[in-house]
């Protein structure tokens, strides 16, 4: 959950490891045909050492795919970081546990 919105989240390209490159699909819970920008990062909420990937949006499964770049090294509390910003510029963050190695 991010703020009252359930997304769902899928890892892909196998587990996190320290400065390789993680990869995380968002589904939304509505469809605005890609008018939401998200990004996603590896690490912490304060995002020091992390590198921001932006989804991008893909119409034929209404989700957006991100690339980010974990920190090395990676925090001991690492999680992926959600950001979303609606067209009317409203932000929400959150968090999910990822697949470590």
């Amino acid at each position: 959950m991010i703020d009252s919105m359930s997304i769902e989240l899928a890892q892909g390209h196998g587990p996190i490891k320290a400065g390789t490159e993680g990869h995380l699909v968002v589904k939304l819970p509505y469809n605005d045909n890609g008018a939401t920008t998200v990004r996603a990062w590896i690490g912490q909420e304060d995002r020091t050492l992390s590198m921001v990937g932006i989804g991008e949006y893909a119409p034929s499964h209404d989700d957006y795919d991100i690339h980010a770049m974990a920190p090395d090294p990676l925090p001991t509390d690492t999680m992926w970081w959600i950001e979303i910003e609606k067209p009317d510029g409203a932000t929400s963050v959150g968090s999910a546990k990822p697949i470590l190695q």
